[in-house]
């Protein structure tokens, strides 16, 4: 089956990595362009030209595919299959009828549950125990095609966004691999996502990685493990320096509003109360200030000029 892929990374990388390794023929690889580092202004490529570059394969980084001839080259390249992981781009009908097998899309959920653009970080948010991955049929409609084919995965108790989802990715991979076998032996079945059971999610904003210390200790350590790696679960320190925060757990219960800095032992935030435990207050285990390295929540205070009744979460406009 000739593919043409489009993806970026990091979820595209080992999807197409995998896909480089089984008997479908990749035609080309369409990706956003490089990013230019700043010190220098170096322009590097991502790993996913880099294996395009590596493997000979042609390599498209159009502005988006309705910049002018963009079309008319990748219709050129004469595939039978689009594949999609993560390409950042809706496509129109014009894209979608480019191949006769039409487009298939490597989503990070199992469909319908959280459909749109940040699958995993809200799977993580929910508390979900299981999630993984759905080879579906592109449409216009959002997620809403028909699944081919679904892998799922139990999510670990304190599993980070950034390391399900490369597990995702690895899985994504293996289920499209099958899902071409499947079309190529004329076995593949596509089956409506039932419309009752469609829950939906958007794309992570900056200012989402917000604490809000309002929030009962579980949520705030979901919060943690949703946001990291970007845009990072944050705080404000009462100087107005950003505070990210990397791991916490649950600490004993306090009379102090939250966001209110509680002092020793370990570095004691109060928060909103769990109605289970009764617990209103987080322990902050690994934190990262601004421009510093990541280090132990104690080792940070033993820095600071932090003191008891000091409030967390302010943003200063001095």
């Amino acid at each position: 089956m000739r593919a043409l892929f489009l993806g970026s990374p990091p979820f595209a990388t080992a999807v197409l990595r995998q896909l480089l390794g089984s008997k479908h023929p990749v035609v080309g690889i369409v990706t956003p362009k490089s990013k230019v580092q700043r010190r220098g202004r170096v322009q590097t490529a991502s790993p996913v030209a880099e294996l395009a570059n590596t493997h000979s394969i042609p390599l498209l980084q159009p502005n988006g595919l309705k910049e002018p001839g963009t079309l008319d080259q990748l219709r050129a390249l004469d595939p039978e299959i689009l594949v999609v992981a993560s390409y950042g781009e809706i496509l129109n009908q014009e894209a979608l009828d480019l191949a006769p097998h039409g487009a298939l899309n490597i989503h990070g959920s199992c469909l319908p549950r959280w459909r749109g653009a940040a699958p995993v970080q809200a799977a993580i948010m929910a508390g979900d125990s299981e999630t993984g991955v759905s080879i579906q049929r592109m449409v216009l409609g959002l997620d809403e095609g028909d699944v081919m084919l679904e892998k799922r995965t139990s999510i670990e108790p304190e599993e980070a966004a950034k390391d399900l989802m490369e597990r995702l990715a690895e899985l994504g991979g293996e289920a499209l691999v099958q899902a071409l076998d499947q079309l190529d032996l004329g076995t593949a079945k596509f089956i409506p996502q039932d419309p009752s059971s469609v829950t939906m999610t958007r794309k992570i904003r900056k200012q989402d990685g917000r604490f809000d210390w309002s929030l009962d200790p579980s949520t705030l350590r979901r919060h943690v493990r949703a946001m990291n790696s970007w845009p990072g679960a944050s705080t404000h320190l009462p100087d107005g320096r950003a505070l990210t925060v990397l791991a916490l757990e649950e600490s004993s219960p306090t009379n102090e509003p939250p966001g209110t800095f509680l002092g020793g032992p370990g570095f004691r935030v109060a928060c909103g109360k769990d109605s289970a435990t009764g617990s209103n207050s987080v322990n902050l285990l690994q934190v990262k200030p601004a421009g510093k390295s990541a280090m132990d929540g104690a080792a940070f205070l033993r820095g600071s000029k932090l003191t008891p009744g000091d409030l967390l979460g302010a943003e200063t406009t001095s």
